[in-house]
């Protein structure tokens, strides 16, 4: 994996959000990585995970609706050029929304982490994290 990341890259980690996760898995291990291999300020991340405030560099967590409600995130591979406007708060894929439809109809989700207990519930009844990811 090293080998494949560089200066400029936007790493997408996606099914880390409420459903996918379940509960918002902590990302900064990603990060982390990514300052060990020297690239923590001339890369950056984006996920459907979470952050905690431990944590610099370039890096935008929360993304919702998350990949595994078929949020967008879903859609990226590699090789997509994305934006990341900081001032203005706006993430830009490259990618027309007519492709973005046409990658969206062939996403397979991973299965399930859980099928049962109280994370299986959680990942099928969790709200958006744009709505604090509480059960519904």
């Amino acid at each position: 994996l090293a080998e494949s990341i560089h200066a400029g890259n936007v790493l997408v980690i996606r099914y880390e959000g409420p459903k996918g996760g379940p509960g918002m898995r902590e990302m900064c291990n990603a990060m982390k990585y990514l300052y060990g291999l020297g690239l923590g300020t001339s890369t950056a991340i984006i996920t459907d995970g979470r952050f905690s405030g431990t944590n610099n560099g370039c890096f935008v967590g929360h993304i919702s609706p998350e990949a595994a409600e078929n949020g967008p995130i879903a859609a990226v591979r590699n090789g997509d050029r994305i934006t990341i406007d900081i001032p203005n708060r706006v993430i830009t894929l490259h990618v027309s929304e007519e492709e973005i439809a046409e990658r969206m109809k062939t996403v397979q989700k991973p299965a399930p982490r859980f099928t049962s207990g109280y994370l299986a519930l959680y990942s099928k009844y969790a709200a958006s994290a744009s709505q604090g990811a509480i059960l519904r």
